[in-house]
């Protein structure tokens, strides 16, 4: 059931970028009086799902679900209309028109990528506003994974600054680590302050491992359980909302943390939980998982005073405006990384499995809408990439096209256009190819 919702959310978000995406092509060639011959939503090769014929357009839905298209009329795209090219330029065609309303079609759909994905945070912002644990009220200091603990951290270190630059929300530092060029960490640990080196070398393994790198430290006590989790041993055993973890095996434990690692110790074991139960106490045996889960959960929000910002719909606007081009920056910074060798983050370049995978196994709007507008960016910047077959490849020969005063060849289009498909095709196999060598073959 997981695996539906989570490919119902990938197909229903991926449906609605590319129908904003292509409708951004298609208002602008409709602006200019520029025949559109086909507006699909997926790609149709050999039959399409639907379509329908409504002036010079046949609108219509694709069986393939990877993307969308528009056709324009006298233009060189992925349809490779050879025939057409060879005739007189017509005046409803893509290539009679002048070069600033070529370029405007062109950018069409990445500015309604962004608009939408602007759109999308301001309705949140006005709706949710925002909560986030500021860096001093952490006041437990961090959790590490082995990746943290390699580099010298240790649980119960406090986070100060980075490069001696203090970061107000907490969740903003692992973004400083991984995409700025950041060099150290200062932290306190028993009073002293120290200094950890970061490295890209840091940076390449957190993205490899895909791991949490620090989390805020919670306590254990009190651990009344929220959620018991079907089919896990915690509900065979007869555990309950409500209960409050005390003990493990007669253990006491500080730090939620402490509770997990103790747990390790007994994969596929059975221990004695201490339950309070209203007033009474109970000794619940329960066998753990082979990852040494139980199945329940706690919520820890009254541990830690989180900041909220609540939004008029006015002051909404610009706080959208804002996430929307700080998202933007983030991207572009991961793109970055990338293209560094030296971080090997294309080894975790993922197809539509691993956007599949960012959607949680359960339907929630706040979620669905903020992944949305996440992938409404992403797909904005990678269309605006210089690669032919892309917008981007097409702004690339506009903007030569401008400053040079005269057009490149429709054959050398025609090639790039080519070129840029195989280039597009290799990608492809990349991310599919990492996707099965982490979640098929790992």
């Amino acid at each position: 059931m997981e695996v539906f919702i989570k490919v119902a959310q990938l197909l229903m978000s991926l449906s609605i970028l590319v129908l904003f995406h292509e409708f951004g092509h298609f208002a602008f060639a409709k602006l200019f009086k520029t025949r559109v011959e086909k507006f699909y939503l997926f790609f149709n090769p050999w039959f399409s799902l639907f379509k329908v014929k409504k002036g010079d357009t046949e609108y219509g839905v694709g069986w393939l679900p990877l993307g969308g298209y528009v056709k324009i009329s006298g233009m060189i795209d992925e349809s490779m209309d050879r025939e057409a090219l060879k005739k007189p330029p017509q005046p409803w065609e893509f290539r009679s028109k002048p070069s600033w309303q070529r370029l405007l079609i062109m950018l069409g759909g990445v500015l309604v990528n962004f608009i939408l994905a602007i759109g999308i945070y301001i309705m949140l912002l006005y709706i949710n506003g925002e909560q986030y644990l500021p860096t001093e009220n952490a006041k437990y200091g961090i959790v590490c994974d082995s990746t943290a603990l390699e580099i010298g951290l240790r649980n119960g270190d406090k986070i100060l600054s980075i490069d001696n630059e203090y970061v107000e929300n907490f969740s903003k530092i692992i973004i400083r680590v991984l995409l700025d060029d950041v060099t150290t960490m200062q932290i306190e640990r028993n009073g002293e302050k120290l200094e950890i080196p970061i490295t890209n070398q840091l940076r390449a393994d957190v993205i490899k491992k895909e791991s949490f790198f620090i989390l805020p430290r919670i306590p254990f006590n009190p651990f009344t359980i929220d959620n018991v989790q079907k089919d896990y041993p915690g509900k065979l055993a007869g555990l309950e909302k409500g209960d409050t973890l005390k003990l493990v095996n007669g253990q006491e434990f500080i730090y939620y943390d402490e509770f997990k690692d103790y747990l390790k110790n007994y994969k596929g074991k059975e221990v004695v939980l201490g339950i309070q139960r209203n007033v009474s106490f109970l000794e619940i045996p329960v066998t753990l998982t082979g990852e040494g889960m139980i199945g329940i959960t706690s919520k820890y929000v009254d541990f830690f005073e989180l900041k909220e910002i609540r939004y008029s719909f006015i002051a909404s606007i610009p706080a959208g405006i804002k996430k929307g081009y700080q998202t933007s920056v983030f991207y572009l910074k991961q793109m970055k990384l990338i293209f560094n060798p030296e971080t090997e983050v294309y080894k975790s370049v993922g197809s539509f499995i691993t956007i599949g995978k960012m959607f949680p196994g359960y339907w929630d709007w706040n979620v669905f809408w903020s992944f949305t507008a996440l992938l409404s960016i992403m797909l904005g910047i990678l269309n605006l990439l210089p690669i032919p077959a892309l917008d981007g490849g097409h702004v690339m020969f506009l903007i030569y096209e401008i400053v040079a005063g005269r057009k490149p060849g429709d054959k050398f289009l025609e090639y790039a256009q080519i070129a840029g498909m195989i280039i597009l095709l290799s990608l492809m196999v990349l991310a599919i190819g990492n996707d099965f060598i982490k979640h098929v073959f790992n």
